[in-house]
C-alpha cells in the first residue's frame, strides 16, 4: 500500500505537457519574445511623443535674486545699490509649418511601430515552429526508446535460445558471444535513444523557460490521427499564400515603407519654419516706491534787487511709499506675441546629404524585400520537394519493415527448427530492427514536412 503511494505521488508531481500548453506557456514566458514586445513598446512610446509635437510649447521662468552695487530696480528706470528683484515670464511657441516634417514623422513611427509588432509576431512564429520540431523530435526519440526495448527483449530470448544451443552443442561459442553482442548493441542503442529524449526535452523547457529540474511528461497524441496528413500541394500556390501572411516579408515591406517616409522627412529640410509664439511677463522689486510731496511752509529762495526784500518759495516735504507686492505685478504685466520665419539658405548641404541618404537606405530596404521574397521562394520550393521525399521514403519503409517482419517471423520459425544458423538469424533480427527505426522517423519527419508547410502559410500547428 506504501509503495502504490508512493508511485501515486511521482506521478503527480510530474506536470503532462500537450503541445498547445508548450506552445502556450513559450509565448507567455520565453525571454525573447519579452525582449520584442519591450522594443514593440518603446515605438509605441516614439509614436505617441510624434503626435504630442503638433502641440504648442509652453514653459515658465520664475526668477528670484538679490543684487549688489549698481542694479536696475526690477519694472523701473532707476537704480539702486541693492535691490531684490523678482521676476517671472511664460512663453509659448507653436510650429505651423516645418516642411511637413511633423506630419511625415508620425507616419514614419507609425510604420515603426508595425514593424516591431510584426518582429514580435516573427519571433513567436519562429519560437512557435521551433517548439513544434523539437515537440516531435521527442516523440520520435520515445517511439525509438519504445522500439529499443523490444528490440532487447528480442535480442535476450535470442541469447537464450544460443545459450541453450551451445550448452547443448548445437551452437558454437562465435554464436554466442554473436547473441551477447546484439544485446549489448540493443542496450547501448536504447541508451542513446534515451539521452535523446533527455536533451529534447531540455531544449522543450528553455523554450518554455521551465526550471531544468522539473519533471515533465510529453503528452503524446494519436498517431493513428495523423495518417491523413496532407503530403501534396502547389509549390506556387503556397508562395503566393506565404507572400500575403508570412511574417518575414511583411518585416521587409514594412521597413521598406519606414524608408519611404524617411526619405520626405529629410526633404523637409529644404523647406522655411514657421511658428507662432507669444509670452507674458512681470516683475517685483523691494526698492520700487512712489514718490509725493506735502507743502509744510515757505522758505527764502532769494532777495529782490535794490530792495533787499527776501523772495519766499513753498517749502515740500518728500514722502515714499513702497510700491506693494500685488500692485507691481499688475503694473509691471506686460504681453508679447508674433511670428517666426527661419529661411535656410545654405546648410552646408546637410540637407542634400540627408536625403540622398534617406534614397540609398530605401533602395537597400528595396532589395532586402526582393531578397527575402527570393529566398522564401526558394526555401517553400524545397520545403515541398521534402515533404514529397518524406512521404516516398515513409512508403518504402513502411513496406521495408513489414517485409522484414514477416521474414524475422519466418526466419525465427526456421531458426527453432534448427533449419538456419544463428548468423542468419541475427541477420534478420538486425534487418528488423533498422528497418522499425527507419519507419519510425521516416513517419514523424512526414509529419513534421507537413506542418512546416502549414506555418508558412498560416495555417494553426496542431497535433
Amino acid at each position: 500500500m506504501a509503495a502504490f503511494a508512493l508511485l501515486s505521488f511521482t506521478a503527480n508531481a510530474q506536470q503532462v505537457v500537450s503541445l498547445q500548453q508548450a506552445v502556450d506557456s513559450t509565448i507567455k514566458n520565453n525571454l525573447t519574445i519579452k525582449q520584442a514586445k519591450i522594443t514593440e513598446d518603446l515605438a509605441s512610446e516614439d509614436y505617441q511623443q510624434s503626435k504630442y509635437n503638433l502641440l504648442p510649447s509652453l514653459s515658465a521662468n520664475p526668477q528670484g535674486g538679490y543684487y549688489f552695487g549698481k542694479s536696475q530696480i526690477a519694472g523701473a528706470f532707476a537704480y539702486s545699490t541693492s535691490a531684490l528683484n523678482i521676476n517671472g515670464s511664460a512663453s509659448l511657441n507653436l510650429v505651423l509649418f516645418q516642411g511637413g516634417q511633423l506630419r511625415n514623422q508620425i507616419l514614419q513611427n507609425k510604420l515603426t511601430l508595425d514593424v516591431d509588432k510584426t518582429a514580435t509576431a516573427k519571433v513567436k512564429n519562429d519560437l512557435l515552429l521551433n517548439v513544434v520540431t523539437d515537440y516531435l523530435t521527442i516523440l520520435t526519440d520515445q517511439d525509438l526508446v519504445v522500439a529499443a526495448k523490444q528490440q532487447i527483449d528480442l535480442a535476450k530470448i535470442t541469447l537464450d535460445r544460443a545459450q541453450k544451443n551451445f550448452d547443448a552443442g548445437n551452437a558454437t561459442k562465435a554464436d554466442l558471444a554473436q547473441a551477447q553482442a546484439q544485446v549489448e548493441t540493443a542496450e547501448l542503442n536504447l541508451i542513446n535513444d534515451q539521452n535523446q529524449v533527455d536533451l529534447a526535452i531540455l531544449v522543450l523547457k528553455q523554450y518554455m523557460e521551465m526550471d531544468p529540474n522539473k519533471k515533465i511528461v510529453i503528452e503524446r497524441p494519436d498517431i493513428s490521427r495523423l495518417t491523413d496528413i496532407k503530403t501534396i500541394f502547389d509549390a506556387t500556390e503556397v508562395i503566393k499564400t506565404a507572400f500575403l501572411v508570412n511574417p518575414d516579408i511583411k518585416l521587409a515591406e514594412l521597413q521598406q515603407q519606414t524608408y519611404d517616409q524617411a526619405i520626405k522627412i529629410a526633404k523637409g529640410n529644404y523647406y522655411p519654419i514657421l511658428s507662432l509664439y507669444g509670452g507674458l511677463g512681470t516683475s517685483y522689486s523691494n526698492q520700487a516706491a512712489t514718490y509725493g510731496s506735502t507743502l509744510i511752509g515757505t522758505t527764502p529762495i532769494g532777495v529782490v534787487d535794490g530792495t533787499s526784500t527776501k523772495v519766499l518759495g513753498p517749502l515740500y516735504q518728500t514722502t515714499t511709499s513702497p510700491i506693494g507686492f500685488g500692485t507691481q505685478l499688475s503694473n509691471n504685466f506686460n504681453q508679447f506675441f508674433g511670428l517666426n520665419l527661419q529661411i535656410p539658405i545654405f546648410n552646408r548641404f546637410t540637407a542634400r546629404t540627408s536625403v540622398r541618404k534617406a534614397k540609398l537606405n530605401y533602395e537597400y530596404a528595396e532589395l532586402n524585400t526582393a531578397l527575402a521574397k527570393n529566398t522564401l521562394s526558394k526555401t517553400i520550393i524545397q520545403a515541398v520537394l521534402d515533404l514529397q521525399a518524406a512521404d516516398k521514403s515513409y512508403q518504402s519503409s513502411r513496406r521495408t519493415f513489414e517485409s522484414n517482419k514477416e521474414a524475422l517471423n519466418v526466419t525465427k520459425q526456421r531458426f527453432d527448427a534448427g533449419l538456419v544458423n544463428t548468423l542468419d538469424y541475427n541477420t534478420a533480427l538486425t534487418n528488423y530492427n533498422k528497418s522499425q527505426n527507419d519507419m519510425i522517423e521516416a513517419q514523424y519527419q512526414v509529419i513534421f514536412r507537413s506542418k512546416v508547410i502549414d506555418y508558412y502559410i498560416g495555417n494553426p500547428i496542431t497535433l
